[in-house]
């Protein structure tokens, strides 16, 4: 028998009980989802006339050094269960541009036209309950494609921006849908972006951690519920000097990034000349990257196909585990990160096997903020990382 915390239109997305026979019967309605003609030229119209107003947004290709937090970046958007990226590192240093240049080069995505949560009209898991409720019945659904969002977060944001809001007195004398949807809901199947994460509220930092982790966001108020998909990339930035994240918070990002001001005057003297490039005349600039931005765009894609059938050893997941075991790193979220991040970067090679060479390249990212801090110890997490690990895999 399904339960529910709340009956009629403000019941979960998924009831307990539910789930498999929902999809079931999504399967079997084979609704053919097309957009109408007029909203759908209305729509391509306001898409060129916003994309020739939009600001020129500067390619990742183009970004210079820091490959260490492009690589993090890349792999986390080819296998979204990653978990996430924390970027660790002085002010000016990119941050914030890595990951607006890294929006710009992912393929657009098919979203319900008027859906505020981004529904996926092929994946069930993905949708608005309203969505569903139509899918259900099935009615044709209005569909466009867009470029995959990038939502900011504010530092000053409340809770009820983040998770959304019920109006519960409306709710109760009008019986109908009362809810606001927030920040999470427009990040669905999107990037969210936090910028000076570590000033953020532990609270609201562990509810964006507890919907990135498990794909939908849940607001409950006097007794009624309400469940939408928050299926995002979840990006943090800081500079360490103004404070970490609690070790608890810190342990459930997938993937720990540093950036460093870059030293060598060469390197800072091309970084310079390719900024007064851009801002001279952004177009031709981005048109000089054109093929290296398709390039990599067509790597991504291929890398999410072959994803599912890339491979690690048994004996190589063995010696992750080991290297893991005698960091004492707490739980399991290492081992399973590792994993992850390895095969995401061999299916970005374009290989179907994971090496030792992929699991030296990532496990420092996997592991340097998922190790117990002692103030007395001189040397950097993520060396004491890559020491272990050349000690076992030897």
């Amino acid at each position: 028998m399904a339960s529910c915390t709340a009956q009629g239109p403000w019941r979960r997305g998924f009831c307990k009980g539910e789930k498999n026979s929902s999809v079931r019967v999504f399967r079997r309605l084979r609704v053919s989802s097309v957009a109408a003609p007029e909203v759908g030229s209305t729509i391509e119209e306001k898409k060129l006339a916003a994309a020739e107003f939009q600001r020129p947004v500067y390619p990742f290709s183009a970004i210079v050094g820091q490959d260490e937090m492009k690589l993090c970046l890349l792999l986390n958007v080819i296998d979204p269960k990653i978990g996430g990226v924390m970027i660790m590192g002085d002010r000016g240093t990119g941050k914030s541009t890595a990951v607006r240049s890294l929006v710009d080069l992912l393929p657009e995505i098919n979203v319900v036209i008027g859906d505020p949560f981004n529904s996926d009209p092929n994946d069930p898991e993905s949708m608005g309950m309203e969505v569903r409720e139509r899918v259900m019945k099935g009615e044709q659904l209005p569909v466009t494609a867009t470029k995959i969002s990038m939502v900011d977060l504010p530092l000053g944001s409340t809770e009820d921006r983040v998770c959304g809001t019920i109006d519960i007195e409306k709710a109760l004398t009008e019986g109908v849908k009362a809810f606001e949807p927030g920040l999470l809901a427009k990040a669905n199947r999107g990037i969210l972006y936090v910028d000076e994460v570590n000033l953020l509220d532990d609270h609201l930092v562990d509810v964006l951690l507890d919907s990135a982790a498990s794909g939908w966001n849940t607001v409950e108020r006097e007794g009624i519920s309400i469940s939408h998909p928050a299926r995002f990339i979840l990006i943090g930035s800081g500079n360490p000097e103004e404070g970490e994240l609690r070790p608890q918070l810190l342990d459930r990002f997938g993937m720990h990034a540093q950036v460093g001001t870059v030293r060598d005057a060469e390197l800072r003297v091309k970084i310079v000349e390719e900024r007064a490039r851009f801002d001279m005349d952004p177009k031709g600039f981005r048109e000089s990257y054109r093929e290296d931005q398709e390039k990599l765009q067509q790597q991504i894609t291929s890398a999410r196909k072959i994803l599912s059938s890339v491979q690690i050893g048994h004996e190589l997941r063995l010696k992750i585990s080991k290297v893991c075991a005698e960091l004492n790193v707490d739980g399991l979220r290492g081992d399973i990160v590792t994993n992850r991040a390895a095969k995401a970067l061999a299916a970005l090679k374009g290989r179907g096997c994971v090496t030792a060479e992929d699991i030296a390249t990532v496990i420092p990212n996997c592991l340097r903020h998922r190790l117990r801090k002692d103030p007395l110890e001189s040397i950097d997490s993520g060396l004491l990382v890559v020491e272990k690990f050349y000690e076992v895999f030897s």
